[in-house]
């Protein structure tokens, strides 16, 4: 992609323009200018597991769920898919004449915040609570995005910068408070390597950090500007720089706000402050020089992006790519690969579809589509439910199916008869083989500032690890009344199924948002179609753990990186069908930049797998605390039943830096130590997998 040729379009497109059409250029809905035959652009558009509130698209896994695949390559294949039905939208689009909001090519995905808090709401729109994972994923994303041609498929935006991850309640006011060493070890890794990817924008932050508000944050843009050389556009989110003034307090009117934004490197808003630049400009507040150069930056990604030119690129792209059969089959594979198996117990799983069986499936999730999206999503034209996708893969079983109980109202006074239903549910599985019990969340629950305030939810964030009280009552009915059960958890963070069903149960599956065909892939995975190659990307925590408060934002007790207690489940686990041994590690190259290793696996088990190797490393340094472990590469490996391979792995050494409490990212002084396995080197993670890690000195 040609930044100068772009650029130098932009910069000539803006010289004919008066400063009041410059300024009417920064806000998101930027209106048309026809004496100079531009036409009106509304930047605001998502894409965060597919194209968004614009109809039909494939619906992928929620962001949090494509973490848990650990296939960076898989998250790029879907970054493709998406901004191939994104093109496809835009050419109908712009034929009829449709430039409205969410109709452009600007996606104000991905979200790569850190997960660090398990109650934050919007933490499923992030790949997970670490660095390295959050920053390889979502480099491939935008990869996939962006494309590799002469212009820009679509323009991604990395969001939201920086230090932000809730609470919801108090975004829009709230001050977050990191040291040098946690944004620099923590916070920032992911936004510097969406910056080395080519990342065509980057989002701002409601809150501020450290006292200044985000999207007006010399210090972070100056590190996003001149630091990582960040060439793209920079983007308010929506309200934020309203907030400058009106909830931060820290400008008078929203003139100034507009303008402290503006000047500090904000280039575009999304809302209406930058209505107010016109009285700035004649408050002398910003010159005509801060309108230009903002005006420059957005004209170059539109220039990019082949707004300009006499042949539209991808033009092409024809509107049956819409969720088209590639791109289904596509889905199912992502769904597949992100669902985690947490427990097996004598390998009750996988299911002999063969064999006549009575099945239940019970829950308020069962024939939850809701369930299946997560948010910022499209709409499917095809849906596959848990209970759809059993009675489809287990064709010879007599299927019942359940709700048991609302997924969080506990209303028992009402007439429509869809309520207090746990009896009904015991008794449908006391008369089963086998329970599938369907527990979770929706985006009602968790989600962006919901509005809603409850005994369960802070508008959007949980208050508790454990189910809701409704489904709380159905698990404890239905240990009592089956006995082979199977719980699934679809939700976007990490829930504590309690002591009683987590023993009852012979097998625990959490299945995340998995997307419109996430039914088809949990059932395909009960039969057996597919080994599990799953991991979390988060920590799950049991109840019984101590959290810090929501609002502080020091990393000390989170994330497994920094966590001081035995989790319930760690960060990196995932279990299978069938084992693959690792051996013979080896270091074949050293340098300053990377570290290339190579290991050898052996798939010992029944079943084809698909194997996602991690590499952690643990280091010390005299000079600083430095993380429990911390993950530096992962890679895919596909081995057939008994197969032998050799896989080469590249750490990049960037992720076993110390960093000091001045920020600064050194070599460590102390012994390193690499770690390859398919699981964290931890206590915890040996402990349910029963077997170690590989490791070596460098």
């Amino acid at each position: 992609m040609d930044y100068k040729r772009a650029r130098e379009k932009a910069e000539k497109l803006v010289s004919k323009m008066t400063a009041e059409e410059k300024m009417s250029q920064l806000l998101y809905d930027s209106p048309a200018i026809e004496r100079l035959g531009i036409s009106e652009y509304n930047w605001w558009n998502e894409a965060c597991h597919g194209v968004a509130r614009a109809g039909i698209a494939t619906v992928f896994p929620q962001s949090i769920a494509l973490a848990a695949s650990f296939n960076p390559e898989l998250v790029r294949a879907v970054g493709d898919a998406v901004s191939t039905e994104g093109r496809a939208k835009y050419n109908s689009n712009i034929a009829f004449g449709d430039r409205g909001i969410y109709k452009g090519l600007t996606y104000w995905s991905p979200n790569i915040n850190i997960f660090r808090d398990p109650r934050w709401g919007r933490g499923q729109e992030t790949y997970g609570e670490d660095p390295f994972l959050s920053a390889a994923l979502g480099c491939e994303y935008i990869k996939g995005l962006q494309g590799e041609g002469e212009f820009l498929k679509s323009a991604a935006c990395a969001k939201h910068f920086a230090v932000h991850s809730g609470p919801e309640s108090l975004r829009h006011s709230f001050n977050a408070q990191a040291s040098e060493k946690d944004i620099n070890e923590t916070y920032l890794p992911a936004f510097e390597y969406a910056v080395k990817s080519g990342v065509a924008g980057v989002m701002g932050a409601y809150n501020r950090t450290n006292g200044y508000p985000c999207c007006a944050h010399k210090v972070f843009l100056d590190i996003l500007r001149n630091k990582w050389n960040f060439k793209g556009y920079f983007v308010s989110d929506c309200g934020a720089i309203k907030d400058i003034s009106e909830n931060h307090h820290y400008t008078e009117t929203q003139s100034e706000a507009a303008a402290l934004a503006l000047k500090a490197g904000c280039n575009l808003n999304c809302g209406e402050a930058y209505k107010y630049l016109v009285d700035a400009y004649e408050e002398d507040l910003i010159d005509e020089n801060d309108i230009t150069e903002a005006a420059v930056q957005l004209y170059t990604i539109r220039a990019l992006l082949g707004e300009f030119e006499s042949e539209r690129p991808y033009s092409d792209i024809p509107y049956s790519k819409l969720s088209c059969k590639e791109h289904k089959t596509l889905n199912l594979q992502a769904a597949s690969e992100s669902i985690v198996l947490l427990k097996n117990e004598n390998s009750f799983l996988p299911i002999d579809k063969k064999t006549h069986k009575k099945i239940a499936v019970i829950g308020p999730n069962a024939l939850s589509q809701i369930a299946l999206e997560g948010n910022y999503n499209g709409h499917s034209d095809e849906y596959v439910t848990v209970a759809d996708g059993i009675r489809k893969v287990f064709k010879n079983a007599d299927i019942t199916v359940a709700d048991g109980c609302q997924l969080f109202f506990d209303e028992t006074k009402y007439f429509d008869g869809f309520n207090d239903l746990e009896s009904e549910a015991a008794a449908v599985a006391k008369n089963s083989d086998i329970t599938v019990l369907c527990l979770g969340l929706d985006r009602g629950i968790e989600g962006e500032d919901t509005g809603c305030e409850t005994e369960y939810t802070d508008r959007g964030d949980k208050k508790t690890l454990c189910l809701p009280k409704t489904q709380v009552k159905l698990c404890e009915k239905i240990c009592e009344a089956a006995e082979n059960i199977i719980a699934i958890t679809m939700c976007g963070s990490c829930v504590d199924l309690g002591e009683k069903l987590r023993n009852k149960a012979k097998a625990i599956i959490h299945a995340w948002y998995p997307g419109a065909l996430g039914g088809l892939a949990i059932s395909q995975f009960l039969s057996g179609d597919y080994s599990p190659s799953g991991k979390l990307p988060i920590t799950f925590y049991s109840e019984k753990n101590s959290l810090p408060d929501i609002k502080n934002y020091d990393m000390k007790g989170r994330t497994y990186r920094f966590i001081d207690e035995k989790p319930l489940y760690p960060f990196g686990f995932g279990l299978g069908f069938s084992e693959s041994e690792y051996s013979d590690l080896t270091v074949k190259e050293i340098n300053e930049k990377e570290i290339k290793l190579s290991v050898t696996l052996t798939n010992r088990g029944r079943m084809k797998v698909k194997e996602k190797i991690q590499v952690y490393s643990k280091f010390s340094d005299s000079r600083t605390s430095t993380p429990n472990f911390q993950l530096c590469a992962v890679a895919t490996a596909e081995l057939e039943e008994n197969e032998t391979k050799t896989v080469d792995i590249t750490v990049d050494c960037y992720w076993i830096k110390a960093v000091l409490d001045n920020g600064e990212r050194v070599k460590p002084n102390g012994k390193i130590t690499l770690f390859v396995g398919s699981h964290q080197p931890d206590e915890r993670s040996e402990e349910l997998c029963r077997y170690p890690c590989l490791s070596i000195e460098i």
